[in-house]
This record gives C-alpha cells, structure tokens and sequence, in this order.
C-alpha cells in the first residue's frame, strides 16, 4: 500500500510541476524565450493570497482571484519591460540575464516587503480527503484538486490553442513570427497574452504549491521552477501534453527517490534522468526535431 501512496503523491507534486512547466513550455514554444523568472511569480500569486486572507480577511475564492489578476498583470509588465526591447537581439543569452535579473529583482523585492522569516502557508483549499481500503490509503482534498486542476488546465489550453482565433494567432507567431505579423497577426498582444496566461497559471501553481506544502518564503518559487523547467524540457519544451507528462514524470521520479533511495540525492536523481532522456531524445519526449536549411 506504501508504493501507491508514493504514486499518488509524486502524481500529485507533477501535477503541480506541470502546471508551472505549462507556463514554461507556452512562452518559449511561442516567443521561444525562456522566462526564468516565472518560478518567482509562483512565489507572488502565493503572497498575493496570504495577505489578502490574513491582512485584508478576504474570502479564499476572491484572494485566488486577486492572485491570479496580479500575476496576470505582472507576467504583461514584465514581458513588455524587461523581454519586448531584447526580442530581436543578436543573442538570446542577453534574454537569459535579464530572465535571472527580474527574478532576483522579484525575491529581492519580496524579502524587502515581507521579510526572509517562512511564512505558514492559510489553508485555502477545503475538500475532504478521500478515504479508501478501509482506512489504509488517505488521498488529501488537496491532492485531489491538484492532479484535477492539472487535467483541467491542461485540456483547456489544448483547446484554446487549436479552436480559438487567438489560439491560432499563438500558433502561427510560434511558426514564423514575420510571416505571421504579414498576415495580419498583432504579434505584441499574442505573446503578451502567452505570458498572461503563463503567469496566472503561475498563480494557480503558486496556491497549489503552498497547501501542499504550507511554508512560504521570497524564495518558494525557485526550486520548483528550476524543476518544472526540468520537466518541460523533459517532455519537450513547446508541447502542451509534453509538459503535463513530463511534469507527472519528475514528480514520480523524484518522490519514489526520496522514499526509495534518499532524499539528500534525490534532486540529483531527477536531473540525471534529464541527462540520460536527452542523451537519447534530445528534443524532449514529446518533442519534434526542426531541420534548418543552411
């Protein structure tokens, strides 16, 4: 009974390495960026909730629409400050430092608000546990709207992307961004939505994250990211199901080592898989091999 309760909780962790990866794989698949700053607005959306709970007593349901707003704006400024101006650059590592500068300047910027002491986490999300084998396995509320909302999101977005009119805007900017904006596309407002829409599921990974694990920190945001990064690379970075499965897949992988093996390596364990999974598939497990013509 042991092993399927490690199932259900690295299911559980993927699914919310997943979500964040959903943010990750969204952006660079489109803008063909890399946003290293998203883990750190996972960080935000999670104080955005703690406060409006704790310090304003506003509802759950109103604070996790308040932290999804914020984040939503914060991904538009940040996309339109710090990444817009580098977008035809000559080299992408000036997109990757200024990606590591607005996340330090977001953790900085958190320390300096609400300080470097860890914070308990308000639970949020009240559903029952579900009890099975007549006592033998308890699956938390927690866990059950985490691996929902994941399968949730991820149809969702596979919807949009291939049904909607912007949706389809998104797939032709990934494509070919000039001949896409020839054609009439606004390509500015498409990968400001891209980076909206990754930033408020920031948000929602950000309040899965914390009720899972209800500490929180200026720094909750990094780890996970940099993990999640994992698992959209893991995957595929740019495909949608490619994501979710690599995600579930770093969470399986990284608490069957924890329990299995130790959990002072298990980090180590998870990004080895990376090596070896690249070493034979490159581009990821969902991914596709693009040939250049020289």
């Amino acid at each position: 009974m042991s092993f399927i309760s490690y199932l259900k909780d690295g299911i559980s962790l993927g699914s919310i390495y997943a979500i964040i990866a959903l943010g990750y794989t969204m952006v660079y698949g489109i803008a063909k960026m890399l946003n290293f700053a998203h883990g750190d607005v996972i960080m935000v959306g999670a104080f955005v909730i703690l406060t409006a709970v704790t310090k304003a007593s506003m509802s759950p349901i109103l604070a996790i629409i308040l932290s999804v707003v914020i984040c939503t704006v914060a991904g538009v400024v940040i996309e339109a400050v710090a990444y817009r101006p580098l977008r035809k650059a000559s080299s992408n590592l000036a997109v990757l430092i200024t990606a590591i500068g607005v996340s330090y300047l977001l953790q900085n910027l958190a320390l300096l608000i609400f300080g470097a002491d860890a914070k308990s986490f308000v639970p949020v999300i009240n559903v029952p546990a579900l009890v099975l084998f007549d006592g033998q396995l308890t699956t938390k509320g927690v866990t059950i709207v985490t691996i929902l909302a994941c399968i949730v999101i991820m149809v969702g977005l596979q919807l949009f992307v291939k049904k909607t009119k912007p949706g389809r805007a998104m797939q032709a900017v990934s494509e070919d961004r000039d001949a896409a904006q020839l054609m009439g596309v606004n390509v500015n407002a498409t990968i400001s939505l891209t980076f909206a829409i990754g930033s408020g599921l920031a948000a929602i990974a950000g309040l899965l994250l914390c009720s899972a694990y209800p500490t929180l920190t200026p720094y909750t945001g990094a780890m996970p990211g940099i993990k999640a990064f994992v698992a959209a690379v893991f995957g595929g970075i740019g495909s949608i199901p490619g994501a979710m499965v690599g995600g579930i897949l770093l969470g399986v992988i990284e608490i069957f080592s924890k329990a299995y093996i130790s959990s002072q390596v298990a980090d180590a364990i998870v990004f080895a898989v990376l090596i070896v999974v690249l070493l034979v598939k490159p581009s990821g497990l969902f991914g596709k091999n693009i040939q250049e013509k020289v």
